[in-house]
């Protein structure tokens, strides 16, 4: 495996990609909309869900099967194209959507073992359809649709957990100003040497909610104890992962979780995922909505969005970066230490 994949030991996997727990709740949301029936029980499922773990699986969820069907063809469809096509769309150099080898953050010392296309979908009007792949055939036209879907389907979840908290249903989404909406397709190819990279490392989502389409290989994993241990998530055919990501957990005052997780790679098999970030508008304000008596508010201040944002890449980075070093002067000890010693 080329050095820059290889994760220190402490990033490494933990758990087989096909070691599935099902400790992350699947709900069905028959009858959400019931007010009088089976509405209440759902609610109490998916607010459980997201004080435990910020993350949990939805099916019976609305979106039409051949539409979920048809999105992950053509994603599949894309990766397989020849890398002259899939480079028409290069982003690399910091342009907004497109194709890239690895991960779209600059200044990272070890690199993610995936491909992936982005695209922003949502406000509507910012749409840059230059930046869409127009390969395969049917692409930009089954995206639209997916998108829309899934919108609608962020807010109802929304609703959910603004009801949660005592509020208007409509106030987290409201919060969110004018969304915000990516869609990420992951590839992440065979791997010679899985235990020793990731195919995304571990992270929380910065935006308000996700949700995630996977195929049934198996490889996100979710820890809610720093790290200490992991579960892989089980597959769930035509199900979403939902998971909120740090702007939900900010608006809920630390209430809802903000999902850790990562996703690990294998020798067998590609696997595939796509991702719909909903996020809010940059100029959002980032504070939460309600502080129940007893609390304290977790931020000190309002921030925007943008700046929330800033602040955590640059943490990240920072992180890396000390990393690099420590790492750099393990190295170093190593070489000047004397032949017997290395060996010892």
């Amino acid at each position: 495996l080329n050095s820059k994949f290889v994760r220190d030991e402490d990033e490494r996997p933990k758990v087989a990609y096909n070691v599935f727990s099902d400790e992350i709740p699947v709900i069905s949301l028959a009858g959400i909309d019931d007010v009088d029936g089976k509405r209440g029980e759902i609610c109490r499922q998916i607010v459980e869900a997201c004080e435990n773990w910020g993350i949990f699986q939805v099916v019976d969820h609305g979106v039409d099967t051949n539409l979920v069907a048809d999105m992950t063809r053509l994603a599949r469809d894309f990766f397989a194209l020849p890398p002259e096509d899939k480079l028409r769309f290069d982003m690399s150099g910091g342009k907004k959507g497109g194709f890239i080898v690895s991960s779209h953050l600059q200044g990272e010392a070890v690199q993610d073992w995936r491909e992936i296309v982005t695209y922003f979908s949502y406000p509507v009007r910012n749409r840059d359809y230059s930046r869409w792949p127009d390969k395969p055939e049917g692409w930009v036209k089954v995206t639209e649709e997916y998108s829309e879907r899934l919108m609608s389907l962020a807010c109802k979840l929304l609703e959910v957990l603004s009801e949660a908290m005592g509020l208007e249903k409509e106030s987290l989404t409201n919060a969110c100003v004018d969304m915000d909406q990516k869609i990420v397709v992951n590839y992440y190819p065979k791997c010679p040497q899985p235990d020793l990279t990731l195919g995304l490392k571990r992270h929380t989502d910065p935006g308000t909610i996700t949700l995630l389409l996977q195929d049934q290989v198996g490889g996100l994993q979710a820890t809610r104890d720093n790290g200490k241990t992991w579960i892989t998530v089980q597959p769930v055919e035509g199900a979403f992962v939902v998971n909120l990501g740090d702007h939900g957990h900010f608006l809920s005052n630390g209430r809802f979780k903000n999902a850790d997780h990562q996703a690990v790679v294998n020798s067998n098999s590609s696997r595939l995922s796509i991702a719909t970030f909903q996020n809010p508008a940059p100029d959002a304000t980032v504070y939460p909505l309600k502080v129940r008596e007893g609390e304290k508010a977790i931020l000190e201040e309002p921030i925007t969005f943008a700046e929330m944002y800033k602040r955590k890449m640059g943490r990240d980075l920072e992180l890396a970066r000390l990393k690099k070093l420590a790492k750099e002067e393990r190295d170093h000890k190593e070489v000047d230490k004397p032949v017997d010693q290395i060996f010892a």
